[in-house]
Order: structure tokens, then C-alpha cells, then sequence
């Protein structure tokens, strides 16, 4: 699955990027997870979840694949485990823009794969709850920085690259059929998910987040973890 978010700051570039890699003043908007090693590049920690009867502890990896100051982006690996088979892999790409004097916008585009239980309600709650869990970040950023939340995330696009190959494979076996504006894009509305018949924005509070929260934590340590002036490896510099 493939979730594009974004968020504002309501600070200029030269504001947010140094917040955003301050981990010692943004790495509490992760709440739960803990970091146990840094080395280099490479990061591991843990975090516990519980929501009604389901208690999940993971254990993850991440490590920065790919930085570049310049443009403000980052892409970031990512791993989570609870069991052998209940895992997570996660790659987001991280891009800060100013957009006007005073505004910032950060654009996440999160591929994510799963297995074992969270698997099973996978598309209509990972979706919510990656939206919840980038709002979270976005308004406890904006308060360090100015004191007042920034109105949370907004979900840009969801893709299923399996839905994507299969929607293409039948365009082409049947080209005059079907035209509506989810054909062939893996796309379908937030609006339009659901679980046994109910509205999956209603089921958030009884069904575990699950990976989203670890992996997003371990996304979050990755992207944060450098400090302004520390200088930078040349990983990803941009060309001249």
C-alpha cells in the first residue's frame, strides 16, 4: 500500500528543517517507542501497543537510505517485528518545501507492507490511523515551534500497486470496459472503507493501529536523528 500525506508548519524552511532533525525536541511527538541504539545511520528500538484485547510488542530497524540538505528530502528504510509472521516494511520519502514566507509544507509518500494480523484489516484502518498518527506529529511539531497546533495532516492519495496491475491487466483484456475515475489507478476514497459493512473510521477504537505507530516511530527517529550541526555524510547530495 502506498499513502501520500501532508502536513503544514506555520514557520519558514529555515525553521522547520532544523525542528524536524532535532531529535531531542521532536522525538517526544512519538509517543510509546523507545529507542535503544544508534549506530551511525542505522537505528533500533521497540514499542509496546494495546487497544482492547489485542497487545502487540514490536521490535524494529530503520536506516536513512538516502539525505539531501539542499532539497530538504529524505527516504528512509524501515522494519518492525512482533512475531516471524507478523511483520512490517516500510520506505517513506520525506520532502520539505516553503511554499510562502512563514509556511512549510512536508509531503510523506509511505509504501507499506504487512503480514500476519494486522494484514487482515490492513487497507481501511492502516489508512485512518496513518492519518491520525501524521496529524499527531505534524500539530506536536507545530506547537514546539509556535505554540498552537497546524490543523493535523490531510490523506493526499491511497494506492494498492496490486489493484494498480490487476485494474491494468483488465483495461487491456477489455478495453471499451468501465470508466469510472477509480479505473486503473488502485485508488478508491477514504470515505468509501469500511469493515463488515462499518465505516472504518468507527472501528479506530477497537482495533490495534498496530504497525503504523511502530514504524512510523522508527520513521521518525531515522529522519530526525541528526542534529543541525552535525555536518553532513554526502549521502544523497545533489548533483551540481
Amino acid at each position: 500500500m502506498e499513502l501520500d500525506h501532508r502536513f503544514e508548519l506555520p514557520v519558514g524552511i529555515d525553521r522547520a528543517w532544523p525542528m524536524l532533525l532535532d531529535i531531542a525536541t521532536v522525538g517526544p511527538c512519538f509517543p510509546g517507542a523507545e529507542l535503544e541504539k544508534v549506530s551511525g545511520d542505522e537505528f533500533s528500538g521497540s514499542v509496546k501497543l494495546k487497544a482492547g484485547p489485542v497487545r502487540l510488542s514490536y521490535r524494529g530497524q530503520a536506516k536513512i537510505i538516502e539525505r539531501n540538505d539542499r532539497t530538504h528530502t529524505a527516504t528512509i528504510q524501515a522494519t518492525g517485528q512482533d512475531s516471524p509472521a507478523t511483520t512490517a516494511a516500510m520506505l517513506v520519502t520525506a520532502t520539505a518545501a516553503e511554499v510562502a514566507p512563514g509556511r512549510t509544507l512536508v509531503d510523506l509518500r509511505t509504501t507499506l507492507a504487512l503480514t500476519g494480523r494486522p494484514a487482515d484489516f490492513t487497507r481501511p484502518l492502516m489508512i485512518s490511523v496513518g492519518n491520525d498518527l501524521v496529524s499527531r506529529f505534524a500539530d506536536c511539531v507545530s506547537t514546539k515551534l509556535v505554540g498552537r497546533a497546524s490543523g493535523g495532516a490531510q490523506l493526499i492519495d491511497v494506492e494498492n500497486p496490486d489493484e494498480v496491475a490487476a485494474d491494468r491487466e483488465e483495461a487491456l483484456a477489455h478495453p471499451g470496459g468501465g470508466t469510472g475515475p477509480n479505473r486503473g489507478t488502485g485508488y478508491r476514497p477514504i470515505a468509501e472503507f469500511s469493515v463488515d459493512g462499518r465505516p472504518a473510521s468507527g472501528l479506530l477504537r477497537k482495533v490495534l493501529p498496530a504497525v503504523l505507530a511502530v514504524v512510523g516511530a522508527l520513521v521518525g527517529w531515522a529522519l530526525l536523528r541528526r542534529r543541525p550541526d552535525e555536518p553532513d555524510s554526502g549521502r544523497g547530495s545533489a548533483s551540481d
